[in-house]
């Protein structure tokens, strides 16, 4: 793996689900962190596709020690190196475009790019990146897919994302082509909009017993 997405793999193994999380009021941020953290799920992908998501992502980064935050939706330059200035560990795109990819090797964050056939992961496989995501996941394919492509290119690990729920999500874990996957069932919007952090507690902690 090159330098690019140094400590990215570490990082991306430190539980087997990530929150994908849109965040709509900056109020709900610290708490819906803190109850994914205690749940034993770590790494949190915030997306950046409300007004709110900067200041989600400074506010959880200042008063959540535990949380490893990264950026989601990560679209062009502009959004690529606002993620370097908020303090990404990571930043999670839903596809790859050449001038993303030429703006990724000059950024702090490591870009976790997104694929969906096997020509998109060669192209980016050739510019170095052996950890991608795999988007949309169900609406691609599923595991059935993901599964396929493990012997033509063994040297590519998957974070499946789009349409993976608590039910299904084994199915992708057990490939040993996956290294997490990434989901929003444990923090749905009921929970959030009664501030129910106990229940999102509970269903981060089942996400986070869940084994390949």
């Amino acid at each position: 793996m090159r330098e690019r997405q140094k400590g990215l793999e570490a990082l991306l193994q430190q539980a087997p689900v990530v929150p994908v999380l849109v965040i709509d009021n900056v109020a709900d941020a610290v708490p819906l962190a803190r109850a994914l953290v205690a749940g034993g799920l770590p790494v949190l992908e915030i997306t950046l596709r409300t007004k709110a998501a900067p200041d989600c992502i400074r506010a959880i980064r200042a008063e959540v020690k535990d949380a490893v935050v990264g950026s989601g939706t990560v679209l062009d330059a502009a959004s690529l190196k606002l993620s370097e200035e908020l303090g990404c560990a990571f930043a999670v795109s839903p596809g790859a475009t050449p001038s993303l990819i030429a703006a990724a090797k000059a950024s702090a964050p490591p870009l976790l790019p997104a694929a969906r056939s096997p020509s998109e992961t060669m192209l980016l496989l050739e510019h170095g990146y052996a950890l991608q995501k795999f988007f949309p996941a169900e609406q691609s394919g599923g595991a059935a897919y993901l599964s396929a492509l493990t012997s033509p290119l063994p040297q590519v690990r998957f974070c499946p994302t789009g349409g993976i729920t608590v039910e299904i999500a084994l199915s992708y874990l057990k490939l040993s082509n996956v290294i997490t996957v990434g989901g929003s069932w444990m923090a749905p919007k009921s929970l959030v909009a009664s501030k129910d952090w106990a229940g999102v507690t509970k269903l981060a902690a089942a996400a986070a017993r869940l084994k390949g």
